[in-house]
């Protein structure tokens, strides 16, 4: 199996699970993601607990690519601190925009370098950072206003 069919699996695989794809009781921040250009439109919810990210989910709708990469980011994100997820936010936009190709650097994504290969797709890239976006705007919440 090439690692391009590799990483359309994991894609495909991510799309279909529920198992990241629910409302979380009293999230600690919650964030909405719309990609008005597709009709993407998430809800991420985080609870956060002495600054590591302790639980994360989802819902909403959107495209294969945008439900696969919130899946997947939630997934890479649990059990992580905030600058840790903050950190994994720059790479994975870096992977997207191509000015993170390292890969060492990128290991760190883990089944997130599924996506390496949107930014060849530019009417799907909105779809693939929606979640890495509203996860951005969540932990800029979650810094002024810590629980």
């Amino acid at each position: 199996m090439e690692l391009s069919e590799l990483y359309t699996e994991v894609i495909t695989e991510y799309s279909r699970s529920n198992k990241h794809k629910h409302p979380l009781k009293d999230p600690t921040v919650a964030m909405r993601g719309v990609n008005p250009s597709c009709g993407d439109d998430i809800k991420l919810e985080l609870k956060i607990q002495d600054g590591i990210i302790r639980e994360a989910g989802f819902s909403g709708s959107g495209c294969a690519i945008s439900e696969a990469s919130t899946a997947v980011m939630t997934e890479l994100i649990k059990g992580k601190s905030t600058e840790a997820a903050g950190n994994l936010i720059k790479l994975f936009i870096g992977m997207i925009q191509n000015t993170v190709t390292g890969e060492e650097e990128l290991e760190e994504l883990q089944e997130a370098q599924a996506f390496k290969d949107i930014s060849r797709m530019p009417a799907r890239v909105k779809c693939a950072v929606l979640s890495w976006h509203t996860l951005e705007e969540a932990l800029k919440i979650y810094a002024v206003s810590p629980a």
